[in-house]
């Protein structure tokens, strides 16, 4: 029985790239994987297909091989060592290398730092909160901090290994940090459990870290806030994470930055937006008061004669700096009316003249409002 040539199984023309089949094997195995297709003899026999496929045309010798000499190349007596059908002894060893080689890049930064040995035992990143205030995020200033975290270990020097003694390649793994198990035609790879991938393991363990490298320990920081910082912003400090474990490297601290609330402003990007309650007289005949600004400065608002509820005043450059920038932000000042209370005889008195002496030109809108709203009611009667 012929077998399909190996082009046509993975549908890839004879002159496409590495990356083309690479991408036609990973669309293949997926779909005939045993794990999708369990008790499917059929969709097993063509992962093993389309496994030998790959395994054939991903190395250019073995494609040259084959081009050449065609399944020949990979039977015995043609130089190759497969034996019958491309699946000898080795083949669980190449389909390891093959998963690990197509699909390791779906685990990113992860699945490379499991193969790295200084990677596999990088320190964990550390989560530290802060809340400033707004005073702090308008002028910037530098922070003191304690954090928890594992340090090096003094003793030892983050060996892990008691001072005088040495370590030794590791006799489970050989040296590997790695060891393999078969399960099936699949052949497993997982970190060493005597060394933890390391290769290693020490004569003699650290007395004061147990063997780690490293200890618990509270460090004290200074943290830099930059001039118009925002709420929700993330500071990181390369290194000052927890040290790794046996001399591995550091990993990093992420300062995440939230702005308590303040007591008159509120902010809006770099604008800045304050309420303040203001006299009905004080609305109607126009008058003036000043605000804090956080410069530590006064402004000094002026209050048009005719205010309306919620009418805002606009001081430029009065608001937040923009972060790495000469920008300024605004203060916006909205004055709330209030209508006056628990009013004596005489003061009632005075509203009731005013109220009698008042014509619609005083109150535009409201007489607008009614006018439309007295041809509403009449329509609806019509």
């Amino acid at each position: 029985m012929s077998k399909i040539d190996y082009y046509e199984l993975l549908n890839v023309s004879r002159d496409a790239d590495g990356a083309t089949i690479k991408a036609a094997y990973r669309k293949m195995a997926m779909k005939y994987h045993p794990d999708r297709n369990p008790g499917d003899s059929e969709a097993e026999q063509k992962f093993k297909e389309v496994g030998a496929a790959y395994e054939a045309l991903k190395d250019p010798q073995k494609r040259a091989a084959y081009d050449r000499f065609g399944h020949a190349a990979f039977e015995q007596g043609a130089g190759g060592a497969r034996g019958a059908g491309g699946f000898g002894p080795d083949f669980s060893s190449s389909m390891s290398d093959m998963f690990e080689d197509l699909f390791g890049d779906f685990m990113g930064a992860a699945g490379g730092a499991r193969r790295g040995r200084s990677a596999q035992f990088r320190g964990a990143d550390l989560r530290y909160n802060l809340e400033i205030t707004l005073e702090d995020a308008f002028g910037g200033r530098t922070v003191e901090i304690d954090v928890p975290s594992m340090v090096q270990c003094d003793t030892c020097e983050g060996s892990g290994a008691k001072p005088g003694t040495g370590v030794s390649t590791c006799k489970m793994c050989h040296g590997r940090g790695k060891v393999r198990t078969a399960q099936g035609f699949f052949s497993i790879e997982r970190t060493c459990p005597t060394c933890q991938g390391r290769g290693e393991t020490m004569d003699q363990p650290c007395t004061s870290c147990s063997g780690q490298g490293r200890r618990q320990e509270n460090r004290n920081l200074s943290v830099d806030i930059p001039r118009g910082i925002e709420d929700g912003t993330r500071i990181r400090l390369a290194n000052e994470g927890e040290a790794g474990l046996r001399g591995g490297p550091s990993g990093d601290l992420y300062i995440f930055i939230s702005l308590a609330p303040h007591d008159l402003f509120q902010r809006d990007g770099a604008d800045l937006y304050a309420r303040v309650p203001i006299s009905m007289t004080t609305a109607a005949l126009g008058g003036d008061f000043e605000v804090p600004t956080l410069d530590g400065s006064r402004a000094r608002v002026k209050v048009p004669a005719g205010t309306q509820p919620g009418q805002r005043v606009r001081l430029k450059g009065k608001g937040m700096p923009v972060l790495r920038s000469s920008q300024v932000g605004d203060l916006y000042v909205q004055m709330d009316v209030e209508t006056p209370q628990n009013l004596n005889k005489r003061q009632r008195e005075l509203l009731r003249e005013l109220a009698e002496a008042s014509t619609d030109d005083n109150s535009p809108t409201s007489t607008g409002f009614f006018s439309r709203l007295k041809g509403l009611f009449e329509k609806m009667g019509q």
